[in-house]
């Protein structure tokens, strides 16, 4: 997962929560990892766990764009300081329907990394698969003996009173560009939604591209481009009032001015006109060679595409750009979640294993060894030279509240909620409708849902 930044700064990362390219599926007990932190923070030794562990400990984690090393690392250390533990991995891009099985029979895999293409939080939470952590959670604490709740970046999902996971990867959608080749053609960066106008226009015109392009196969303009400027217009409350199915919530005014002007790029020949057609990974590369100019997408998509990117292409990210002028920019954060079996037959070793792992130091690790943030603050990567440029930008970035507005979801958008809308979107962003009837059939999509839950 496959899958922030502002005052228009380089970035990168890589969310979730979704797709991406991969190792096959597996399943392996532990070995050791050829991999090598640097110094600093992430050490080269493991921590010791709290307690000697034992028996087997089974975990399904999803390999998207951010690869499975910060994983192996991870699991291999976790071993080392429990030799009496047996550690399963059940791993791959397409782990989560090979594990489908598993989970209906309640017969688990012991903790699960929420990520990945047919995998939903919410789904899971409705099913009664995930054990309650909401007091667990509370004691939880860094190296420093601060409370983990209280140094993440967005706080766990909320169910009813109770949370049912804990945020690993801090994943976040904005609009990623070449700073390199927008400076090189005097096109300027967009700060607002009428410079971003401006500068795609100016892009059409002089270089005959269409200069924003997404994934039309899946969610990504839903995530990327509607929901971080429902976020500018209304904040964290309207946007939870749309994963909500709130009635009315998706006819309102503030979502018809985000659609209307989604409509004004669709009507100007902005958007890619064949994006519908245009998986995750087709998007990216087109936009790479530079058939497009912006594409609206999670974190993970430089590292996901570190063998394709062009020499002397400098990755550029901003929050989306959809909020008037004066306003700042939002970020809508994607964590992806890890959580532990309601049904699990070692979650003593699970609870163990998330208590070791979320920690600074690996914090670090993931931002090393794949190109993704941990949900945790105040992680000082500047003298780590295995970490790239645009991943220590961003990470100052996003740890600076003067810079950054954060509208968090309580919860991830329900998948039988999201899919419908997002129809609608892509029916918008080709012009098949208006922004009005987009937003009378999202509003009717969300009743429908209410209806059916």
């Amino acid at each position: 997962m496959k899958k922030l930044g502002q005052g228009m700064v380089a970035a990168a990362m890589v969310v979730t929560m979704l797709t991406g390219c991969g190792s096959t599926g597996n399943q392996t007990t532990n070995k050791a990892v050829d991999s090598t932190p640097s110094a600093g923070t992430a050490g080269t030794t493991a921590a010791p766990a709290k307690a000697k562990l034992s028996g087997k400990l089974e975990i399904q984690y999803f390999v998207g764009g951010y690869g499975d090393k910060w994983w192996k690392k991870a699991i291999s250390d976790f071993k080392e300081a429990n030799p009496g533990l047996e550690i399963v991995e059940q791993a791959g891009p397409s782990v989560n329907t090979e594990m489908k099985t598993r989970w209906i029979s309640n017969s688990p895999p012991d903790l699960v990394y929420i990520a990945g293409a047919g995998s939903s939080e919410a789904q899971m939470v409705a099913d009664d698969q995930l054990m309650d952590l909401t007091e667990w959670s509370k004691t939880l604490k860094l190296e420093d003996g601060s409370p983990l709740l209280s140094n993440l970046f967005v706080q766990p999902s909320v169910y009813e009173g109770k949370n049912y996971s804990l945020p690993l990867v801090f994943d976040a959608w904005g609009t990623w560009y070449d700073r390199k080749w927008l400076k090189d053609n005097n096109f300027k960066v967009p700060t607002d939604f009428t410079s971003w106008m401006d500068s795609m226009k100016e892009i059409k015109a002089k270089s005959g591209i269409a200069p924003l392009v997404t994934d039309g196969m899946h969610p990504y303009p839903l995530r990327g481009l509607f929901m971080p400027g429902a976020a500018a217009e209304g904040g964290a409350a309207f946007i939870a009032d749309l994963v909500d199915a709130k009635p009315g919530a998706w006819q309102s005014e503030a979502a018809l001015k985000v659609a209307k002007k989604i409509e004004q790029m669709q009507k100007a020949g902005l958007i890619d006109p064949g994006f519908a057609a245009l998986n995750h990974t087709q998007s990216q590369m087109n936009f790479l060679l530079h058939k497009n100019a912006f594409i609206p997408v999670g974190f993970w998509l430089p590292f996901e595409m570190q063998k394709d990117v062009p020499q002397g292409f400098d990755f550029g990210f901003s929050p989306t750009p959809l909020q008037d002028a004066g306003k700042p920019l939002s970020i809508v954060p994607q964590p992806a979640p890890v959580a532990i079996a309601k049904k699990a037959k070692n979650p003593e070793a699970a609870k163990s294993f998330l208590d070791f792992v979320f920690k600074r130091k690996y914090a670090e690790l993931s931002l090393e060894l794949q190109g993704a943030m941990m949900s945790v603050k105040g992680v000082d990567v500047s003298k780590n030279e295995k970490i790239p440029a645009y991943l220590k930008e961003v990470n100052v970035l996003v740890n600076d509240k003067s810079k950054v507005t954060f509208s968090t979801l309580p919860h991830p958008m329900h998948a039988d909620l999201e899919k419908p809308i997002f129809n609608e979107l892509v029916s918008l962003m080709v012009g098949k409708i208006s922004a009005e009837e987009f937003v009378k059939r999202a509003d009717k999509a969300a009743a429908d849902f209410k209806k059916n839950q």
